[in-house]
């Protein structure tokens, strides 16, 4: 149980007390919740613990989250309805009486006619009940829904039509040249503001979408659990299909007919894969040849295309083509002779020989025509027609061929059926996995291999296969025949013309008109395919093997065998059964094999198939005849010479005999009744039956059924004889198989034979599944009368059942779906199952005596006797038994309590209310007795019952359905359709299964997956249960289910998702409006939506309909109850919400799904409906407020930022509303209350529960859905009564709608090109939001950063397209479908805004009764703003900016005086639509900023503050947007001036003047835009002119300050975070400078040189004084930004630029500075922020010290005419890190390149002075030169650290090599170097990163200074080297190396240093450097006696300084002054 408390007015000071109970928990909006376990011992009292401390009475109970009990919905309905208007019932929809229809379905057949046994055969009862299983119809259980349509979109305004734009020159000219876009007409016209809100209403309403979620996306189905799929059809098993047609068979000769018979083979398994094609592809000429032998040619023997069918593709597959000719005289090589050696093309003697064995060949025909010999074959491989990534065997894909194919989230998102709303879908259980997508192939073999009459065997073929695969030596050793195979092979079609199945049956659809059929092919799978039987098929395959006359004396050579199948002895009992071959009759008597010419031993290949009869007796035999053929013609003499026979009888014990057999011949004629015995059992005749070989096995022969007859299993054969030796009236003793059953023994056979199922094989119990199944069923429900006795068998039958169900779900090889069903147990249920039919032939008799006695066995003694036979059984049973489940249940039979209830009640102890009534048994139903068993079963029994629950519900269903169908129960009330013991026994199931999914939720992972499927299987149950029952009764267990589940769960999470996805699946029913009595809530005010039964007819006051108002959008208890099912939801929703768990995704999916389906519902159209409906969901509304500080908050994700919290945090994860953005909508000043009310961010919030964006999407979607359908009055009184807290709330949420359905149809605005680009946004993002306390659109809109068109042209409403998604996932989409879902999108961008817009109106029109209502003013105002700043269509934009303009109109005075910084974002916004494209939004804009200049204009005689945010908005445009365009902004501009012109009443003022001063300085602004799109691809130029622009912006601070800001973001965006942190510091100089001239306060700043510090350059903001700037002037320094906290937010801002670019000591300066500020405010949070980050600086700088890298810096001189004023300027370029020279050398060469031409670029590769007279006048002369850092001595004294050294750099030098005689390197006494010192005009890191060289000096080194140079350098390597800890002996070897080896210029070092490295480098050696150390110690000691005279000679001037440096001509840059600098050279100049 779960209460929820929340805080009453004032008592915060409570909180404490609450400590006292471990049960309580504070939750995310501040509501305490109480959670109390059965245990707890607070649990006192039901209303209100009794123990729970007094403090608790201070707060307020918000709500309980109990079940509620639920209205007795069958009398409460019959009351109501007859209460309410039957026109209004009508009109909202009849309630459903019933829902179900059971609808008798004709069975899926694809041929014309189904396959039946033949015709006038009296069938056995097994055949009987075969064919009815597979012939009658489907009995299916229907919901009657209605069918739901989606609504098409109406077509979306996005683009206007843009012809007769007129292009315009960028340039400074006069506006009044320009056309000005048409007016609006009723702008300058008088009107109140009533009518203007009036008239901007009316224009909304029209043309809008009915269906808002109809335009919203699919939502991910990977939680929709109410989808329930409808599981195939039971259909015949088809694997992957391949057409083969044969177009031509040609040899070089051509003499006689030949025969071609093709089949598959896979030569790994070693198997034939199918049974035979025989093909004739011979010309009428052949034909005639046969034509004696040919009585009739039936259309079917005439194929030459056939379709084969491969189950498990493999690349071993080989498809084999035999070619057989008429028998003739020879051997076989004799006859392919003259094909291998003769050629019909070459005329002469071979024609002649050719016409000669033509003449043979017809004579041969004539006489032996009916033979056929060996005479060819060719091998085909299939491995390039099948998926490689398939032939593995083992993998699940190709036992998915089985039907094993798990659901997946691609299966998840099927269309919407018919049957079932939301609950049902086709799944598919098989799909062609093998089979690639191939196109047709044609096929041409020209070489076949001659038959080896020695080697005709099957495994001779595999042999052969398996070596033409392996290699080419088969063509070596066996002979070939050159000839010519064409055949095509292509995958088959799903629907083939003209087709013929295995039986010769027509498949659909068969035209008349066509002769030549095409063939289906059977396939022999290579293993299992687990697919029950659906048609009948009863196929023989017969294959005689081998035959072995060898010890036969008699001329038996020339060998064929006669097969015939015979129903007597009589030769005239051949029956003509057998298929036919090519070219022939489709039905014969007796087929003759291949003859192999002079061969006793013959191997044999042919396969004879036979249709076997429906009905087999004993007299039913195969008869073998062998022939000896004469090949020469003899005077008189017979072609066949009788050598003997041999017969197979096809039953034995009445089963079909299958397998290899090795029988003997009979020399003699055959005895009588010889076909009743077996030819190796035959007795002893009279005369003897003389036999070959003495009665030895000589004949070899294998038979195989394919059958749907015959079961093939000893337990399956034995249980179907058993069941109809019952059914049936049949005389005892009853044979089964070898065993006679007497009727004494006949129950206890038949329990056996029942138990025993189980131990069948797995194959063929799924082939007969259906039937299997169908016999238990009618075994639970039908009594059998046995000796007089009744039997009953349902416990066994449904045990027995309880263990097929375990071995098909527990086996791999089957799939499942979803929810764990088994795919052929669903197919079954769904399809098959049916009510059991009465006994037939059978007098019913009475049962015995009630009660558990039906339960029992007879006899004691027979149950002694049948355990004994079981455990012989169970000994023998194969892998698939299930002993234990079926054997252990069996042994509890006996010992279980006579009385039926007592055991009843233990069983199901916890289930109080069971009722014991007696259970009448004189008529057994089928679901009573199912439901008995359910619960009566114990043990393992039990728990595979429960486990695999879904199937037992379903049957109960099913039963339940089919009952009140065939008895004519619809019109019978619910109550009393069932029984009340059913009733009892529904219920106890109910609990006994939510006791076993807690039971399983605290076990492992698997066990809790299990829990899962059992619970939504339950759910399944009770939606069920919902169409069938009375549904109170129903209401009743779901909330039985609730509470057991809430009791027995401790853990929160799990309890609100086990019950959220419970509750889904009851949500999705088809009438659950109905169910939720929608009809009964109210659409308006006051009457409540949910009227308790107790206070529908209590009187109301006008405060009692506020309350009631109020309480239409609470979860009241009254609610609850009323609304069971949307209660229920709500709850839990809110629950899931204000806890840890994570429920709320499931929640909130639910609800959208529901609505959705409201959408789609064509009974849900009118707007009546629509709005009772939204009535329903009001109480979501009160939810979703509650939960806005956990949404994600899509304004950030717009801006590129992540969440604030912990760094480590990814930077994608989900982004919360934080406290810092709470703060920032509540626009408090360093979280200062004020006193309209507390924040949205009092609430605490947890980072735990925020929402994910797809989350939140979806809830928010939800909220606009309820705010469209709902009845805006009630919205509008609704607002007019909520406190100003919750009105900002309402705000704040539309601010995050409106960035949520943005419109992105050409990219994703969030995208970031690195990590640290977004890092550096997440600091500006937090800055704005957390310092400037004012955060509102123009926030927003200064750090988004747009993508470029066409970077990403996904489209944002899909998953995979949506920015909050992974966009990797591929998307195969046309062009057309992408446009259709931009359309889509734009038309759900423009509603949702529409409805935004709506409720924002409804809030205006309440803000007028509201004290803040400047604060709601303001609130209005960011979302407008912030819907100007996302992408919105021209529709929406229409109606916004009317908004705009109404509200301006009406709180012009409040806008201009109160909420300046929101009327700042306004003027940007607007500014920004004023240079659309599109004509209307430009008009729309134009006349709203007219009218705001107007307004602002009479509000206070001058607009200077207006005119102010105009200009600073358009530079920030200028500086920031992608997207602007001047030259419709000119346009705009003449607009406006037309506006003013035309304007009559503000003719006599001053406004005119001043709007077109403004717009005169407006237009000078554009001006600078044409050159910086000129420099757009030359960065460091841009940012001269941008550094311009804004130094010309001196006298005007805040426009400096934007375009400082618009400098920022430009190097943010290359990634220059030191210079973008700069820009920043001079902003922050300008605010110090505008606050020291405001007030006097010591924590602030004294102007810029408090920021000296961190940057010398900044003095030149100083230049802001009392003299040029006046504070008080109206709209100077009105920006945000000229205030404390707009100081503290640049410098904080500037701080983490700095942190990022590494420059962690500065971040310490601007500290410095903001530290004080927080002090003074006592902002400790902040301060605790900052000392964190300075930790973090510190910390850095210890770590990473002389590890950072920080820039690089270049010299670069531009010369040429061609660089206009760059001519002869020489820069200092700053370029990232470990750039090198060929870096910035290739970039500046390709850009100028692309300027001027690659061939005027010139770079000078040396840095030697440029001489210009030599220069060529038409090319650009580059000169790039690697500087370094220069410093003075003194300097260096400053400059310790790494930092140090690399900041606030101002002079750099680089060295020229000379000689005197102009070659740059020289001999060492000629080498002379040039110094080169440079200055700049700034220190380096600046607001630029090129700053003017203004001084160069020189110096030049003697080559003696070189030297000297150059051994100081020598020598300070060698001192790093020989100091290093620990040694580096590789560094230590090279610099040794180079000092005492030669080296290039002979310069030498310092000896003592030189000696003490030699002999360090001999303790760091190993043993192999050995030499290399001798030979450094000769150089060293070489080296030593070279410098020994220099040594003792001790010259004292070698150690004078080299250059003596004057300092006092090098002005130290710290203690320059850079104004006097500019002031001394403009004197100059």
């Amino acid at each position: 149980m779960i209460w929820v408390w929340r805080f009453g007015l004032g008592v915060r000071v409570f909180s404490t007390c609450l400590s006292c109970c471990s049960c309580f928990r504070e939750s995310a909006t501040g509501a305490w919740i109480l959670l109390l376990p059965a245990s707890c011992p607070c649990l006192g009292s039901p209303h209100l613990p009794l123990s729970i401390p007094i403090c608790l009475w201070f707060f307020t109970l918000l709500t309980i989250i109990i079940i509620m009990e639920p209205v007795d919905f069958e009398g409460f309905l019959m009351t109501q309805l007859n209460n309410l208007d039957s026109e209004t019932v009508q009109e909202l929809g009849d309630f459903p009486e019933d829902d179900l229809e059971i609808v008798f379905t004709p069975k899926e057949c694809r041929t014309s006619q189904p396959s039946l046994p033949e015709e006038g055969v009296e069938l056995d009862p097994h055949v009987r009940d075969c064919v009815q299983t597979y012939t009658r119809e489907w009995l299916i259980q229907l919901q009657s829904c209605i069918s739901l349509q989606q609504a098409a979109p109406r077509p979306l305004n996005v683009l206007c039509d843009e012809t007769g734009r007129t292009t315009l020159t960028s340039c400074d000219f006069d506006l009044r040249s320009l056309q000005p876009d048409p007016r609006l007409e009723n702008l300058l016209q008088h009107a109140s503001v009533e009518d203007f809100e009036r008239q901007n209403e009316e224009a909304r309403r029209t043309n809008r979408h009915a269906e808002l979620l109809a335009l919203y996306p699919t939502v991910d189905e990977e939680d929709a659990v109410e989808i329930r799929p409808i599981p195939d059809c039971p259909k015949e098993h088809l694997g992957n299909r391949i057409l083969v047609k044969l177009q031509t068979l040609k040899f070089d000769i051509e003499i006689e007919p030949l025969f071609a018979c093709i089949a598959l083979y896979d030569i790994k398994e070693r198997k034939k894969i199918s049974e035979n094609f025989h093909c004739d592809l011979n010309s009428e000429q052949f034909k005639g040849f046969l034509r004696s032998h040919t009585p009739c040619i039936d259309s079917s023997s005439q194929a030459r295309s056939a379709v084969f069918s491969v189950t498990y593709p493999s690349s071993d597959i080989y498809l084999v083509v035999k070619i057989e000719k008429v028998l003739q005289q020879g051997e076989i090589g004799d006859c392919a002779e003259p094909y291998m050696v003769l050629k019909e093309s070459e005329g002469g003697k071979s024609k002649e020989k050719v016409e000669k064995m033509k003449a043979q060949a017809e004579s041969f025909c004539q006489r032996l025509g009916k033979y056929r010999m060996p005479f060819a074959w060719v091998p085909i491989s299939l491995s390039s027609f099948f998926n490689v990534s398939t032939l593995e065997r083992e993998l699940p894909e190709a036992e998915s061929l089985n039907g094993n194919r798990k659901g997946s989230s691609g299966d998840k998102r099927m269309t919407m059926l018919q049957g079932r709303r939301f609950s049902e879908r086709s799944l598919n259980s098989e799909d062609n996995y093998g089979v690639t997508n191939f196109k047709a192939t044609t096929l041409t073999s020209n070489t076949f291999f001659k038959q080896e009459g020695d080697r005709l065997s099957d495994e001779d073929l595999f042999k052969f296969l398996t070596d033409y695969k392996r290699s080419s030596s088969l063509q070596r050793r066996v002979k070939s025949i050159p000839g010519s195979l064409k055949l095509e092979i292509s995958p088959a079609p799903e629907v083939l013309s003209c087709c013929l199945t295995p039986e010769l049956l027509q498949v659909k659809p068969f035209p008349e008109n066509r002769s030549r059929p095409q063939k289906e092919i059977l396939e022999f799978p290579i293993r299992e395919v687990y697919v029950p039987h659906t048609i009948y098929r009863n196929l023989l395959y017969v294959y005689p093997q081998r035959l072995n006359f060898a010890n036969r004396l008699a001329s038996g050579r020339n060998i064929t065998i006669k097969i015939q199948f015979m129903c007597g002895e009589d030769p005239a009992c051949a029956m003509p059964i057998i298929f036919g071959k090519s070219s022939g009759p489709e039905f014969v008597q007796e087929v003759y094999t291949a003859v192999t010419y002079h061969n006793k031993s013959p191997d044999f290949y042919e396969e004879v198939k036979i249709k076997l009869p429906a009905k087999l007796t004993e007299k039913h035999h195969l008869l073998f005849t062998f022939y000896h053929i004469s090949c020469q013609p003899k005077q008189g003499a017979c072609v066949e010479t009788l050598l003997g026979y041999s017969w197979l009888p096809i039953l034995l014990n009445d089963r079909l005999q299958t397998g290899h057999y090795c029988l003997p011949v009979a020399l003699d004629k055959l005895p009588l009744n010889y076909s009743m015995q077996s030819p190796e059992k035959v007795p002893a005749q009279l005369p003897p039956i003389k036999w070959v070989e003495g009665h030895k096995g000589v004949f070899n022969i294998e038979v195989q059924a394919v059958s749907s007859v015959h079961t093939q299993d000893n337990h399956l054969e034995r249980f179907f004889i058993l069941c109809h030796s019952l059914e049936n009236e049949v005389t005892c003793p009853i044979r089964v198989m070898e065993q006679k059953i007497t009727e004494a023994k006949l129950e206890h056979e038949l329990k056996l034979s029942i138990i025993c199922l189980n131990s069948s094989r797995l194959e063929p119990l799924v082939l007969f599944l259906h039937l299997v199944l169908d016999k238990l069923f009618q075994l639970a429900v039908q009594p059998m009368v046995i000796a007089g006795q009744t039997a009953n068998f349902s416990q066994f039958a449904f045990e027995s059942v309880v263990a097929i169900i375990n071995s098909l779900h527990n086996s791999k090889d089957l799939s499942k779906d979803q929810h764990g069903r088994n795919c052929l147990l669903a197919s079954y249920v769904y399809y098959m199952f049916r009510l059991p039919e009465p006994p037939r032939n059978i007098a019913r008799a009475d049962c015995r005596q009630q009660g558990h006695e039906q339960l029992r066995v007879i006899c004691v003694q027979k149950e002694q006797d049948l355990i004994s036979t079981l455990v012989q059984c169970f000994s023998r049973t194969g892998p698939w038994t299930i002993f234990p489940l079926t054997f252990g249940l069996f042994l509890q039979v006996a010992d279980r309590s006579s009385n039926r209830i007592s055991f009843f009640i233990e069983a199901t102890n916890d289930t109080p209310n069971s009722c014991v009534s007696p259970r009448p048994s004189n008529k057994k139903h089928f679901h009573e007795e199912l439901a008995l068993q359910m619960v009566v079963s114990t043990g393992m029994v039990r728990e595979a019952v429960f486990k695999y629950a879904w199937f037992f519900f379903e049957l109960l269903i099913k039963s339940m359905a089919q009952y009140v169908h065939n008895l004519d129960k619809q019109d019978t009330p619910r109550r009393s359709r069932f029984s009340d013991r059913f009733k009892d026994d529904i219920t106890t199931i109910v609990n006994v299964v939510t006791s076993e999914i807690a039971a399983l939720l605290v076990k492992t992972q698997k066990e809790t997956e299990q829990a899962e499927k059992i619970n939504i299987s339950l759910a399944f149950f009770l939606y069920d249960l919902l169409s069938l029952m009375d549904r109170g009764f129903v209401f009743n267990l779901i909330r039985h289910y609730c509470n057991q589940l809430s009791n027995k769960l401790n853990t929160l999470p799990t309890l609100i998702s086990m019950r959220l996805e419970f509750l889904r699946i009851l949500c999705s029913h088809e009438h659950y409006l109905n169910l939720n009595l929608f009809f009964m809530t109210s659409a308006s005010a006051p009457v409540s939506p949910s009227p308790s039964l107790s206070s529908q007819n209590s009187s109301s006051c006008s405060s009692f309909q506020d309350q009631k108002i109020a309480s239409m959008f609470d979860l009241s208890a009254d609610y609850r109850q009323q609304h069971f099912l949307t209660g229920l939801l709500f709850t839990e929703l809110a629950a899931a919400l204000d806890t840890e768990a994570e429920g709320y995704r499931k929640a909130i999916s639910a609800i959208h799904s529901l609505l959705s389906s409201h959408d789609l519902d064509q009974r849900c159209l009118k707007p009546e409906v629509k709005v009772r409906i939204a009535a329903l969901y009001l109480p979501l509304v009160g939810i979703i407020l509650d939960a806005l500080p956990q949404m994600y908050d899509f304004t950030e994700a717009r801006s590129g930022k992540s969440r604030t919290g912990s760094p480590d945090e990814d930077q994608e994860s989900t982004n919360p509303i934080n406290q810092s953005v709470a703060w920032a909508i509540a626009g408090n000043q360093f979280n200062l209350l004020k006193t309209s009310g507390a924040p949205l961010s009092s609430l605490p919030i947890k980072q735990y529960n925020t929402l994910s964006p797809d989350t939140t999407r979806n809830l928010l979607i939800c909220f606009l859905w309820i705010m469209k359908n709902a009845e805006q009055s009630l919205i509008r009184k609704w607002i007019a009564d909520l406190p100003s807290m919750q009105l900002n709330r309402i705000l704040d949420l539309l601010f995050i709608c409106v960035s949520c359905f943005e419109y992105k149809v050409n990219g994703i605005s969030d995208k970031v090109s690195t990590q640290v680009l977004q890092k550096s946004r997440d600091v500006k993002a937090r800055l704005e939001e957390a310092l400037l306390r004012g955060e509102g659109a123009r926030g927003e809109m200064m750090k988004r950063c747009r993508t470029p068109a066409g970077l990403n042209e996904n489209l944002r409403w899909r998953k995979e397209q949506t920015h909050w998604r992974q966009a990797n996932e591929r998307l195969d989409k046309t062009k057309a479908e992408l446009d259709q879902e931009a359309l889509i999108s734009g038309n759900l961008a423009t509603e949702a805004n529409l409805i935004i817009l709506d409720m924002q109106e409804n809030v205006i029109q309440a803000s007028s009764a509201v004290d803040c209502k400047d604060n709601l003013l303001g609130g209005v105002l960011k979302v407008l703003v912030n819907s100007l700043s996302c992408d919105q269509s021209t529709t929406y934009l229409t109606h916004c900016f009317a908004t705009l303009r109404a509200l301006i109109a009406k709180s012009g005075d409040l806008l201009f005086e109160e909420e300046m910084e929101q009327c700042a974002d306004l003027c940007q916004r607007v500014l920004h639509h004023c240079s659309s494209s599109i004509d209307l939004t430009r008009i729309q804009a134009c006349a709203t900023l007219y009218l705001l200049m107007r307004y602002s204009f009479s509000s206070i005689s001058n607009f200077a503050r207006v005119k102010m945010q105009v200009t600073m908005s358009l530079a920030s445009l200028v500086g920031k947007s992608s997207d602007f365009n001047e030259e419709y902004l000119r346009r705009s501009l003449r607009t406006i001036l037309a506006y003013a012109e035309e304007d009559v009443d503000m003719q006599p003022t001053l406004f005119p003047v001043q709007v077109e001063e403004l717009l005169r300085n407006l237009n000078s602004i554009l001006s600078d835009t044409v050159k910086m799109r000129e420099f757009q691809e030359d960065p460091e130029m841009l940012m001269d002119l941008m550094y311009r622009i804004a130094k010309g912006y001196q006298t005007s601070p805040d426009l400096r300050l934007t375009w400082l800001q618009n400098m920022a973001e430009k190097h943010a965006k290359k990634k220059c975070y030191t210079e973008a942190a700069m820009c920043l510091v001079h902003a922050a100089a300008l605010v110090a400078e505008y606050l020291s001239m405001l007030e006097d306060h010591k924590y602030l700043p004294v102007g810029s040189v408090s920021f000296q510090n961190i940057s010398s350059n900044v003095l030149e903001e100083s230049a802001v004084s009392d003299d040029i700037l006046s504070p008080d002037e109206d709209g100077v320094c009105s920006g945000r930004y000229f205030s404390e906290s707009g100081l503290v937010g640049l410098l904080e801002q500037a701080a983490e630029l700095f942190s990022t670019g590494g420059l962690y000591e500065t971040v310490n300066e601007v500290y410095k500075i903001v530290i004080p500020i927080l002090e003074a405010h006592r902002d400790f949070r902040k301060l605790t922020s900052t000392h964190s980050k300075l930790q973090k600086a510190f910390d850095s700088i210890i770590n990473k010290g002389q590890k950072r890298m920080f820039g690089t810096y270049f010299r670069v001189g531009f010369y040429g005419s061609k660089f206009g004023d760059l001519d002869e300027q020489e820069f200092v370029y700053k370029e990232p890190a470990i750039t090198k020279l060929p870096e910035i050398s290739h970039r500046l060469e390709g850009f100028y390149g692309q300027c001027f031409g690659e061939d005027a670029v010139v770079v000078i590769k040396d840095s030697t002075p440029v001489d210009k007279s030599k220069l060529d006048p038409n090319k650009a002369y580059i000169q790039i030169t690697f500087v370094e850092p220069y410093f003075d001595e003194y300097e260096m004294k400053d400059r310790v650290t790494y930092f140090e050294k690399n900041f606030n750099l101002r002079r750099f030098m680089y060295t020229t090599p000379f000689t005197l005689d102009g070659r740059p390197r020289g001999d060492l006494s000629e080498q002379y170097k040039r110094n080169t010192i440079l200055t700049t005009m700034h220190a380096f890191p600046y607001v630029k990163t090129r700053i003017n060289v203004i001084q160069k000096e020189e110096f030049i080194l003697t080559p003696i200074e070189v030297a000297i140079e150059d051994m100081q350098k020598k020598t300070l390597e060698l001192a790093v080297a020989t100091s290093q800890e620990p040694p580096d002996a590789k560094m230590l070897q090279m610099v040794l190396q180079g000092s005492v080896g030669a080296t290039v210029n002979q310069v030498k070092v310092d000896l003592n240093r030189c000696g003490e490295a030699v002999e360090k480098n001999k303790r760091l050696i190993t043993a192999d450097q050995k030499e290399y150390q001798l030979e450094l110690k000769k150089n060293y000691n070489k080296l030593k006696e070279n410098l020994r005279p220099m040594i003792e000679r001790k010259i004292p001037e070698l150690y004078k300084p080299i250059v003596k440096v004057h300092s006092t001509t090098r002005d130290s840059f710290r203690n320059s002054s850079f104004r006097k600098y500019e002031a001394q050279s403009s004197q100059n100049a």
